[in-house]
């Protein structure tokens, strides 16, 4: 009598702690879609990242809240989501990190947005599922003000902050960007890889959409 209760109790604690689990999972990635659609609009809205550069990404990431890292730690550190487009549109979501280094956060800032735009070649560098963004790999954008399109697009990656509401380009170089397969099995599926997802093979999941909404259409 005892043991069939102990099996009881167990599965019931096992039952309840799978479905807690689920909205665990689903609902960090959601609010972090629509942190990054906030940040994706009121960069691109501003005018301050040349639409002609928009239309040229072949992939856009964004990081909602990059912080300070511990003083033992040093650099910075944040987590935020990336789509590629595809020969129908932008693909679904894939997650990513970037640490290390240092974003320049003004004095007395703890966070700040970044956004990131990467021609073919930075798409290529991201498929690899790590590399370090050195200064041959990322540069700082060029502003609404100060953008000439005859320069032409030279780094693989190009990118953009916000800090104190203030916008400009920014430099993030030794930066490290390392796909997140984790939250990509748990949102997409065990088998499911970065590559698959930023190609346009798996449909944007609901908790995502809010991102890929905010992507430059056309």
């Amino acid at each position: 009598m005892m043991k069939t209760g102990l099996i009881t109790a167990v599965a019931v604690l096992f039952g309840c702690s799978v479905c807690a689990a689920k909205p665990a999972n689903s609902a960090p990635r959601s609010q972090e879609s629509a942190n990054a659609a906030q940040t994706l609009r009121q960069m691109t809205n501003s005018n301050k990242v040349p639409k002609t550069l928009l239309d040229q990404a072949q992939c856009i990431g964004v990081i909602p809240n990059m912080t300070k890292a511990g003083l033992l730690v040093g650099g910075e550190h944040g987590s935020g989501l990336v789509s590629c487009r595809t020969s129908s549109g932008w693909s679904a979501p894939a997650f990513f990190g970037i640490s290390g280094g240092s974003i320049g956060l003004e004095a007395g800032a703890q966070n700040s947005q970044i956004v990131l735009l990467m021609n073919n070649q930075g798409k290529q560098d991201l498929l690899q599922g790590k590399f370090q963004l050195s200064a041959n790999a990322v540069a700082a954008g060029p502003t609404g003000s100060n953008y000439s399109a005859s320069a032409g697009w030279k780094a693989p990656v190009l990118s953009y902050k916000q800090s104190h509401g203030a916008y400009a380009g920014a430099s993030i170089q030794g930066s490290t960007i390392s796909i997140n397969s984790g939250a990509i099995h748990k949102v997409y599926g065990q088998n499911v890889t970065a590559r698959q997802v930023l190609s346009g093979k798996v449909q944007t999941p609901s908790q995502a959409r809010q991102f890929t909404d905010a992507l430059p259409q056309g």
